[in-house]
């Protein structure tokens, strides 16, 4: 079977993305998978340079003129150069539309290469959505960004995993003011559908899934609101009627603790924070995003851009490493 080849993408390089990324492709633990997977890295010049400036490490890069093209050397990483900032080092520690501009570029590139079924996968070091605003992106984030782009219509989501433990969420990046109109009984479904599919093309076979409540201890049987009576539990019905192994709704401030001990493999949230609280105190630095929903695997640590230490090469690069073994692997699983 042919290798699948992965996009890999630098990130914000106001932020911590670029060193994190020369970091994790200059591994020696990461260069031995090349058995497993191609890197295709899509990267405007500034960027890789200011990453291996920062990272103290120089990728055996060689410049390839198409996404599919090989590389003549047989250690040399292929490299898709696209020189949108011609020269200039944006500044350090701020979002900028310089920044957001190469960033956005790179997810164009490796959203037509996935299109073209010239990669069979992204992988992106830390984005900042601030600076790819300025830079022109309308979309409420990324995933929809790319989505768009890969023309799916269809339901998509964020995927946050640490230590084995998945987590989606019905609704995602919308002010806490508009989530209750949003959580219907279609979009919990939606919502578990698409994480239950994913956790079966990561290898298993029959995903334990818990869907929490939008209230306060679950509504605490209607006296704390009425979504769970009339909307997540007749949801969960409905899919336990399907054959999915769906349980809830369960208090959101409880439920993390039982699938920390293993009684489920993911968690269904109904709003971002919701999940992405629980799940950055398990391990910050250790979570990954797969973005659902999308035809190839598009996968990127839970941690941000972290402006506070960018420029410093302290930033540790175990969420990328992750990131970038499940994108492969999924990949590979076609």
């Amino acid at each position: 079977m042919k290798r699948p080849r992965i996009a890999f993408l630098l990130g914000d390089v106001g932020g911590v993305g670029p060193e994190m990324g020369v970091k994790l492709l200059a591994d020696p633990a990461v260069r031995a998978m090349r058995d497993s997977a191609e890197v295709l890295l899509i990267a405007d010049p500034v960027v890789l340079a200011e990453g291996e400036r920062i990272a103290g490490a120089k990728l055996p890069v060689q410049r390839v003129a198409a996404a599919d093209a090989p590389v003549a050397g047989g250690d040399a990483i292929a490299w898709l150069a696209d020189d949108v900032l011609h020269g200039a080092v944006p500044p350090v520690a701020r979002s900028t539309a310089e920044a957001g501009r190469a960033a956005l570029r790179a997810l164009e590139l490796a959203s037509a290469a996935a299109r073209a079924g010239q990669v069979q996968g992204i992988v992106f070091a830390p984005l900042n959505k601030h600076s790819l605003r300025l830079a022109g992106m309308t979309q409420e984030d990324e995933l929809r960004y790319l989505a768009e782009r890969l023309a799916v219509s269809g339901f998509v989501c964020e995927f946050n995993i640490t230590e084995g433990l998945w987590t989606s969420r019905v609704t995602s990046h919308v002010p806490i003011k508009d989530v209750a109109p949003l959580i219907t009984q279609p979009a919990v479904r939606d919502a578990v559908h698409i994480i239950e599919r994913a956790l079966k093309r990561a290898g298993i076979p029959r995903p334990r899934i818990a869907v929490t409540g939008l209230n306060p201890h679950a509504g605490d049987g209607g006296s704390i609101g009425m979504e769970e009576i009339e909307v997540i539990e007749p949801a969960v019905r409905a899919l336990q009627a399907e054959g999915l192994d769906a349980r809830g709704p369960f208090s959101p401030d409880t439920v993390f603790i039982a699938a920390r001990r293993g009684d489920f493999d993911a968690v269904v949230s109904m709003y971002h924070d919701q999940g992405q609280i629980a799940m950055k105190l398990m391990g910050f630095e250790r979570g990954v995003t797969l973005h659902g929903g999308l035809p190839v695997p598009v996968t990127t640590p839970a941690s941000g851009s972290a402006f506070d230490i960018a420029g410093r090469g302290v930033a540790r690069i175990d969420g990328l490493r992750a990131a970038y073994e499940l994108a492969v692997r999924m990949a590979g699983a076609g």
